[in-house]
């Protein structure tokens, strides 16, 4: 951390500073107090699960997952994303996760999406006056931020804290498996609600025709998700091992993937709507062309992150030293001689 206290500074190892500059559980109340932080951490955890699980009763998220025309369809919806949360699980040559933990995470994130549901339909009608620009206003301060935060809990509730969530690309994959979860309750929530249009007693074959539309556009939108809190939860897994700078860190990553979302849900629709009128394609063709640019550009962003953690791992685990895209010849500039350093704007 950089600070210490003057005494334990001072200090050669040979004074007790017990309970003046050091603590540990040593006394009967010392381990009360342990005990009851413990409780008490556990019983906050718990309770933020059970609200959320309340909730998603609440708005019918849980029949929407078991109902089985809902559920086929949403499994399908659910392959895009899941593909791509499978593909920066597999960019994670450091050391495997334990399936529990991701499915874990996987579960949080489809109880946690529940808070920002409740939150995004609370605080919607206040920027509904504003039109276009109200809409925009929602995306970037409410919608965004507060899906991200939520995703990020998620992680945050569960596998932060395990002790396989050893290295910073961890947060990425654990951010992946949330989004993936968010993904899935919203997708079975946007089909039941479609679904519920289309009547009773509708065949599986039917349905999927029918509701073929709405199953697409929820396919492409998934995997917007996942980059999002992989993004969030790479920043999460720096900022667990570089505590002195910890908040800083996570704000950082909560902005980028808040800023990427919003800027999504703000150019869908006329971006989609110019690359079909461009093109001289369907509208769903469009929203599909549009769709794989926004997220091939971020997806490339959030890769090549993970690629440069990958890569210093394997070439310091190798024992090689120095940034091979560091540049080792001085550059002249003026009567002055410098070094030229690769240089990085998140």
């Amino acid at each position: 951390m950089g600070e210490r206290d003057p005494v334990r500074a001072m200090d050669d190892g040979s004074n007790d500073l017990y309970d003046i500059a050091t603590w540990e559980r040593r006394t009967p109340l010392d381990r009360v107090s342990a005990s009851i932080f413990r409780l008490v951490r556990v019983t906050f955890r718990t309770a933020v699960v059970v609200v959320a699980f309340l909730v998603l009763l609440g708005i019918g998220g849980l029949s929407a997952l078991t109902d089985p025309q809902v559920g086929t369809l949403t499994v399908l919806s659910a392959i895009p994303a899941f593909g791509l949360a499978l593909y920066v699980y597999y960019s994670d040559t450091t050391s495997g996760e334990p399936l529990a933990v991701l499915v874990a995470t996987f579960l949080l994130g489809i109880l946690t999406a529940n808070f920002a549901a409740v939150v995004n339909t609370f605080l919607g009608p206040l920027f509904d006056p504003f039109g276009f620009g109200g809409m925009v206003l929602m995306f970037f301060l409410v919608v965004g931020p507060v899906e991200e935060t939520v995703k990020l809990l998620a992680v945050r509730l569960y596998a932060y804290r395990r002790p396989t969530f050893d290295c910073v690309i961890d947060g990425a994959v654990y951010g992946a498996m949330a989004g993936l979860g968010f993904a899935t309750v919203e997708n079975a929530l946007f089909i039941a609600r479609g679904v519920g249009d289309l009547g009773m007693g509708v065949g599986v074959l039917e349905l999927v025709g029918a509701g073929g539309g709405i199953t697409a556009v929820r396919a492409l939108a998934g995997p917007g998700h996942v980059i999002y809190s992989a993004v969030a939860g790479y920043y999460l897994g720096l900022a667990k091992f570089n505590p002195e700078n910890r908040g800083p860190i996570i704000v950082k990553g909560l902005l980028i993937a808040a800023f990427i979302h919003a800027t999504y849900n703000t150019t869908v629709g006329f971006g989609s709507g110019l690359v079909a009128g461009v093109l001289g394609v369907p509208p769903l063709v469009g929203f599909l062309g549009y769709v794989v640019l926004f997220d091939g550009v971020w997806g490339l962003y959030l890769l090549r992150k993970v690629r440069r953690y990958s890569e210093t791992f394997h070439r310091l685990e190798r024992g090689e030293d120095g940034d091979p895209n560091e540049t080792e010849e001085p550059v002249e500039t003026g009567a002055e001689v410098e070094t030229g350093t690769g240089t990085e704007i998140d």
